[in-house]
This record gives C-alpha cells, sequence and structure tokens, in this order.
C-alpha cells in the first residue's frame, strides 16, 4: 500500500477524518455531524468528509467504529439508529476503490497509543476511554485481545458493587457510577440540580468539596476496574482518554489510591497510570497503523 492511509473515526455525534502517513503524521483533519437518522445516511456522511480529503498516495482507508466490527467489515454499533450489522466495509470499498479496515474504537485507540502516545513501545497497555460511555482496548503480549465474539473490552459492564441495581442491565455498573452521565446522575444527588460532568469538574476545580467528593466517588469505582484489569492482565500501563478523564488529578488521583489498596501488590507497584496525549487522535492514528499493518503483509 501507499504511504498514507485516509482514516475515519465515528462516534455517536461527530464522524472525524484525516490523512495518516507510515511514520504518524496526521494532517488534513475534518469533523462532520453523525446523522441523527442513522441508517445508510450516516455510511453517505462517511463518504462525503473522507471525500474532501486528498487521497493521491493513500494504500487504504482504515475506520474506527463505536461499538463491534466483524471480521468481515460489518458493523454493531448500538447508538446508531439502524446499524445492527451494517457492511460497512463492503460499502466503502465500492465507493472509494481501495482495501478497507473496520475496527472497533477502542482497538483503534489502544493501537494508536503504543504506536505514537504514552504507552509508545509497551506491549502490555490498555486504553480506558470515559466518556458518554466506558470501554477499553486491550494489547498483550503485543497483540490485541479482541475475545471469543470481539467483546473483550467492555468494561463499562465491569461489576465494582456488590449491590445490583436495575439500571445496571441496559449500560453496565463501572459505566452508571463513572461515565459522564454518570456523574451527572451523582451530581444531581447532592446538589439538586442537573449539573453535566463538565460543570462538577469546574466546581471541583474551584474548590467545591461536594463536587470534589463526586469526582472522588467515581475516582474510586474506577480504582476497582483498573485494580482488576491489573490482576488479570499485568500490564506495564493503563492510558485513560475520553471527555471524562479531563477531570485529571480530581478522578484519577482517587483511582490510583484505589488501585493501589486493592491491586496484587507487585503488579500494582509496576504499572502506570496515565492520562493519553493524544486525545482525539489515538483513534485516527490507530486505524493506520493497522492498516499498515494489515496490508502490508
Amino acid at each position: 500500500m501507499g504511504r498514507f492511509a485516509l482514516v475515519a473515526d465515528l462516534g455517536g455525534t461527530k464522524i472525524a477524518v484525516a490523512r495518516v502517513d507510515d511514520s504518524g503524521r496526521v494532517t488534513h483533519r475534518l469533523q462532520a455531524p453523525t446523522p441523527s437518522a442513522g441508517g445508510l445516511a450516516v455510511v453517505e456522511s462517511i463518504v462525503d468528509v473522507l471525500h474532501r480529503l486528498p487521497a493521491k498516495g493513500a494504500g487504504a482507508l482504515g475506520i474506527g467504529v463505536p461499538g463491534l466490527a466483524y471480521p468481515d467489515g460489518a458493523v454493531w454499533a448500538p447508538n446508531i439508529r439502524g446499524w445492527e450489522r451494517m457492511p460497512l466495509g463492503e460499502l466503502l470499498r465500492g465507493r472509494f476503490g481501495l482495501p478497507v479496515l473496520v475496527e472497533s474504537d477502542r482497538n483503534a485507540s489502544v493501537t494508536g497509543e503504543a504506536w505514537q502516545g504514552r504507552a509508545k513501545g509497551c506491549g502490555d497497555v490498555v486504553f480506558v476511554a470515559i466518556g458518554t460511555g466506558i470501554g477499553a482496548g486491550i494489547i498483550s503480549g503485543g497483540r490485541l485481545i479482541r475475545g471469543f465474539g470481539e467483546l473483550a473490552g467492555c468494561l463499562g459492564w465491569m461489576a465494582v458493587r456488590d449491590h445490583f441495581l436495575p439500571a445496571y442491565r441496559a449500560m453496565g455498573c463501572l459505566e452508571f457510577h463513572v461515565a459522564g452521565p454518570g456523574i451527572a446522575r451523582a451530581a444531581q444527588r447532592v446538589f439538586h440540580r442537573s449539573l453535566e460532568a463538565r460543570e462538577v469538574v469546574k466546581r471541583a476545580r474551584q474548590g467545591d468539596p461536594q463536587a470534589r467528593e463526586v469526582l472522588a466517588q467515581a475516582g474510586h469505582h474506577l480504582g476497582l476496574a483498573l485494580a482488576n484489569l491489573v490482576d488479570i492482565l499485568n500490564p506495564q500501563m493503563i492510558v485513560v482518554g475520553g471527555g471524562v478523564a479531563g477531570a485529571g488529578s480530581l478522578l484519577l488521583g482517587p483511582a490510583r489510591e484505589t488501585l493501589r489498596r486493592w491491586a496484587q501488590p507487585l503488579a500494582a507497584k509496576q504499572v502506570r497510570i496515565s492520562r493519553s496525549r493524544l486525545g482525539a487522535r489515538a483513534g485516527l492514528l490507530g486505524a493506520a497503523k493497522l492498516c499498515f499493518d494489515h496490508f502490508h503483509t
């Protein structure tokens, strides 16, 4: 394939695209909203924004999706209407005439972090994305861990409390308590008014003790989940990204404390917990690296 890949990172609200070369340089970044109508309208929007990129020299097209990417390039994305098994790879190949690689956004992100991010050069790394939902990409022994049904990394479903709530059936325990909407729910119980997670973070940075406690509780639950990951996978590094990671030490400080208390002691000393430095570029870089690796072989 050529020196460049065209890449896209599909989200529930936006589509980001870029051109990435084989040294990891990201250029021509563009963004468009994800059509709320779902279905083929989303495919057409992906095609439209990708067509705005200069394609000369591109040897493949890679796309990260918010759900499951099956080996045949079909996608299940629960947050996009009508995407129970969208044949995305086939549709994009027909429109661009390029080899197409479709991957879950969590696998793309952990690949990007291990290639050009905080975890550069690490063969055992977990990328935890915390935003509206929670997911994890896992590299162990230098290989992506996919699971039997491509479901490895559904971290939002990790149990971090022993009292089951009916709401867990829809999103999982960890996601209910730690994702952005979960932090907002906890804040509403404390402040008796609606506050988004970013407003809670703002208040906490201004010294509000109640807002700090809301984030500390979320950090504690996150720390339990990270401790379990450390016990099972013994990673060299855990990179935390997504919008909620912007809370920084207000969230990650309590998470680190809980991890040290609960995790296997030797593994807890070995692991580093770090915020992503790539941000939204992680998925774009990872999609490109997966293209380079896959289509060079």
